[in-house]
């Protein structure tokens, strides 16, 4: 393994591309799994970020093998070695072609959401992707560049096979690549975590690199915002890492609990958090256990500590003067549901709101009475088991709650829309209940 997941590796990748910083440079992400790769390498260098639309064209009775990839502008690279062997039909190719092109133009749309793609014209290109097996899609990626007038291209990757660069022919005026391993046969061997990019996960890391690049382009004094640093949480004795992102005119703050092993880099709450931080909520995005805590997979599941935690992070935004005043709200996704029941159930708590996102609320288990918070469950509709679990829990609580169908959607929320209707939710529940008071600490 070379690296953890595919923000790790684009951290790595940014290291080896610094000299890049300070020219013009526009960095095009490969969706889906390369654009998380290249926002962490725009965000190094400072650079706007954009995607580079480009869908392979499978065999028809094998998908996973590439017979050539589309992009946009109507560019197209077949691979007729592949074409021959597979003994696919021109009519047969054309249907393919079709096809992924509908769907190419349709993430268009939904990617960008009404924004024009960057310019490219005359300026240098960085394309990034999670890793380079075949070619065939970077190389589309690199004609496309070319065919937009690109002053230059560099294409940039973590990982692709020994022989990458004879593959990839003049395609690219450069290639960086980190690993270039003996025994290649899929990208995803040299990930920890190579789970799937979803739609909601690419919009998310373009809408933060616009946000970014505004931000930095603003002269006047503000608070924290999506591209600040991380800091230590001091919770009680322990020392947490975490980022707190507090909007000018901020009404409250909302600290997430995380679950199931995940942490302040889970894409899902990110992409929630910022949701919350457009409609003027503070957020606390933090690792409720430390590195060394995290290994015993038992502190993962121990509720009782976890709430703890998030009591003590607690006292310690109440503690900052930037936010002593605003109200305190918690968003628990799948276990950090139970923890943020738990910690708002305790005496004092004074917790304004909690939202649950495919949360086991029911791991709150006798505590769930003795929370007073108006409490939100949202539950895919597809999330059958949990779906139950969060209907028994409604049961036993004495607040206000609403439990939330998103229909469709499976526990991930990974469904086209189904996390941006988290968010919404999220939103409006935490904006409802939410107004700055006076604390005093607990």
């Amino acid at each position: 393994m070379f690296f953890r997941d595919r923000r790790d590796a684009g951290r790595q990748l940014a290291a080896r591309l610094g000299h890049l910083k300070g020219s013009d440079v526009v960095v095009l992400g490969l969706p889906r799994g390369g654009v998380p790769v290249a926002a962490e390498v725009a965000g190094a260098l400072s650079a706007p970020l954009d995607v580079c639309l480009v869908r392979k064209l499978g065999v028809p009775f094998q998908p996973e093998l590439g017979m050539g990839a589309i992009g946009e502008g109507g560019v197209r690279v077949i691979n007729d070695d592949v074409v021959r062997t597979a003994g696919i039909a021109p009519d047969q190719l054309a249907r393919v072609e079709a096809r992924e092109r509908e769907v190419l133009e349709r993430r268009a749309r939904r990617y960008r959401a009404g924004r024009q793609a960057v310019g490219i014209e005359g300026r240098t290109v960085l394309l990034v992707d999670d890793g380079v097996a075949t070619g065939s899609t970077a190389r589309a990626a690199c004609r496309i560049a070319r065919a937009r007038e690109a002053a230059r291209i560099v294409l940039a990757v973590p990982v692709a096979p020994h022989d990458w660069s004879a593959r990839l022919g003049e395609d690219a005026d450069d290639l960086v690549c980190l690993h270039n391993p003996w025994g290649f046969s899929a990208v995803g061997q040299f990930y920890e975590d190579f789970s799937q990019t979803g739609d909601d996960e690419v919009v998310a890391c373009l809408e933060e690199a616009v946000v970014r690049l505004s931000s930095t382009r603003r002269t006047e004094p503000r608070h924290a915002g999506p591209e600040d640093p991380e800091e230590d949480v001091q919770a009680g004795a322990t020392v947490l890492r975490g980022k707190l992102t507090l909007p000018e005119g901020a009404t409250g703050v909302v600290l997430f609990a995380h679950g199931s092993g995940s942490g302040r880099h889970s894409p899902r709450n990110q992409f929630v958090a910022r949701g919350l931080n457009r409609a003027g909520l503070g957020t606390l995005l933090f690792d409720l256990l430390t590195e060394e805590e995290a290994r015993d997979r038992a502190n993962v599941f121990d509720t009782g500590l976890l709430a703890r935690r998030l009591a003590d992070a607690t006292d310690w935004v109440r503690g900052r003067p930037e936010t002593q005043e605003l109200a305190v709200g918690y968003f628990g996704a799948s276990t950090g549901a139970a923890a943020a029941l738990s910690a708002a159930a305790e005496p004092g708590a004074r917790i304004a709101a909690v939202v649950s996102r495919g949360g086991r609320a029911d791991l709150a288990g006798p505590r769930l009475p003795a929370v007073k918070a108006p409490t939100l469950l949202i539950v895919g509709g597809r999330d059958e088991s949990v779906l139950d679990l969060n209907r028994q829990a409604q049961a036993r609580l004495r607040c206000e709650s609403r439990l939330a169908v998103v229909p469709g959607a499976t526990h991930l929320f990974e469904e086209p829309g189904a996390l941006q209707r988290v968010t919404d939710l999220a939103r409006d529940w935490f904006t409802d209940h939410m107004a700055p008071v006076q604390h005093t600490a607990r």
